[in-house]
């Protein structure tokens, strides 16, 4: 058991931010559902919007949301792109400008 924590001792495992994550779904995401904003909480607050994501081995659709705005930072949407035969998942997130 020593050893094993010897060899871990230097180790550091991070996730990648924001990359794809889980296997590749065979289905293809179906088209984005048209949503209506309501009137923001805030002036200067960013929407959202919608999504679909993959959960119990079906697409589920997430409603879209404000947010206030991060400065520095600009909000780059969800997105499936295509994997070989599969799709992959890439959930939203503020990226520093």
């Amino acid at each position: 058991m020593l050893a094993v924590s010897l060899s871990l001792a230097g180790c550091v495992v991070a996730p990648a931010p924001y990359g794809y994550y889980g296997e590749p779904v065979y289905a293809a995401p179906p088209p984005p559902q048209v949503e209506y904003a309501p009137a923001p909480p805030a002036v200067g607050w960013l929407w959202i919007g919608g999504y679909w994501t993959w959960r119990a081995n079906r697409h589920v659709w997430i409603g879209g949301h404000w947010e206030a705005p991060r400065p520095g930072h600009r909000y780059v949407p969800h997105q499936w792109q295509r994997d070989g035969r599969g799709w992959r998942e890439r959930p939203g997130y503020w990226d520093r400008r």
